[in-house]
């Protein structure tokens, strides 16, 4: 079976990007796979990419429509002027895409034409619905949502429910979101599957969990709410200082986080590590994994810290943690945007060590459930099972 998936960009660093790339690793051994980059930010992509999977930017722009390494004579493009109207497709209600750049609409739209067989896999609402419109019949398409539909904008949600059963599948992470997406479709004709992300095989025995390390990461916006996990930090190293808090990932935050760090008189204690392609590593050498998210899909880095044997401290955010985690058992969930009940919960952990082992060696054998053998066999349910209604 020939494979093509869509990303943004397939050369930053966020969970959505490894996500598929697993998918794809696992999936070339017995298919032709691709995966599409709207958007090139670098020379290389940040993950592994195995030789056998094709990797083909569509433009060679970043995502603000600049060019990437301009000739000195060349440094702006004269379309990057549209950004300033309104984007008149229907997928300028997702955010990366309310600015209409015609060139980038275009390559994606000839990319989708260009195909004449085999599935097309897009990664998030503007190209899920780019697709539903646009992407030949012919092709079996197959959105898939990386987040939850609760933590969209009206508009986006009623562009969503009018476009998505043009597709002929769409897959989601937890229960909880299948659920929302059938009750907001009415019966409307859309086939829905529950696919979790996968995890790899892991490369490290599991964590000793001596090192008096939390870790955390993500990208640094709003919706991981490291600015919420700072303040709790705060609580905890006034009663723990021997414990300190490294925060992995990259983004515009960075400058804000920073300064609070300073504010609260963490320095030293809280430290912003950047983004790091070795989280694996990361994650052996700590001691707890901390969850701060305002929002989530199925977090890849909550599953991650578990199949490293770390036991999770979260915030019961929708949607994803609830859906691994059960409470006092293999971690905890904590009321969402709690920075006091979020640092209660930490010295909970800190302060019973037998109790934190205990959480560790559960959220290992929970993991289980999304290490990527079982995740690839759903994915070639879902393909075989199209292609011969097809």
């Amino acid at each position: 079976m020939k494979i093509r998936y869509l990303l943004h960009s397939a050369y930053g660093a966020g969970g959505t990007i490894r996500t598929v790339f697993n998918q794809a690793n696992a999936l070339c051994a017995d298919h032709e796979v691709e995966i599409a980059s709207v958007y090139r930010t670098r020379e290389t992509p940040a993950f592994t990419l195995d030789p056998r999977v094709r990797l083909v930017p569509l433009t060679n722009l970043r995502s603000d429509g600049s060019r990437r390494d301009p000739p000195a004579e060349q440094k702006s493009r004269l379309l990057r002027k549209a950004r300033r109207f309104t984007n008149p497709l229907p997928h300028r209600h997702d955010y990366p895409y309310r600015r209409w750049d015609p060139v980038v609409d275009v390559a994606i739209i000839r990319y989708f034409r260009r195909q004449r067989d085999g599935f097309l896999v897009t990664t998030r609402p503007a190209l899920n619905l780019l697709s539903a419109w646009f992407a030949p019949k012919r092709v079996i398409r197959i959105g898939q949502d990386h987040m939850n539909l609760s933590s969209y904008k009206p508009w986006l949600r009623d562009a969503i429910v009018k476009a998505y059963p043009r597709l002929d599948a769409l897959t989601v992470l937890t229960e909880h979101d299948r659920d929302d997406w059938t009750q907001a479709l009415a019966g409307r004709p859309l086939r829905l599957e529950r696919i979790p992300n996968g995890i790899p095989p892991w490369p490290h025995p599991p964590a000793a969990l001596d090192a008096k390390v939390l870790v955390a990461a993500g990208r640094l916006g709003r919706q991981k709410g490291f600015d919420l996990l700072l303040d709790a930090f705060r609580t905890v190293h006034a009663k723990h200082p021997d414990w300190r808090l490294d925060i992995y990932g990259g983004g515009d935050w960075l400058k804000r986080l920073t300064a609070r760090i300073e504010e609260l008189e963490l320095t030293g204690a809280a430290r912003m590590r950047g983004v790091t392609s070795q989280l694996d590593q990361v994650f052996n050498q700590s001691g707890m994994y901390v969850l701060s998210s305002r929002k989530e899909g199925l977090p890849m880095v909550l599953l991650e810290a578990m199949t490293a044997g770390l036991p999770p401290v979260a915030f019961d955010c929708p949607t994803g943690p609830a859906e691994v985690i059960k409470n006092g058992v293999n971690g905890l969930l904590i009321a969402p945007e709690d920075p006091a009940a979020l640092a209660a919960g930490i010295c909970e952990m800190i302060e019973n060590p037998d109790r934190r082992r205990a959480m560790g060696a559960a959220a290992l054998e929970t993991s289980a459930q999304y290490s990527m053998p079982v995740v690839r066999e759903a994915w070639e349910t879902l393909f075989t099972d199209l292609a011969a209604r097809r």
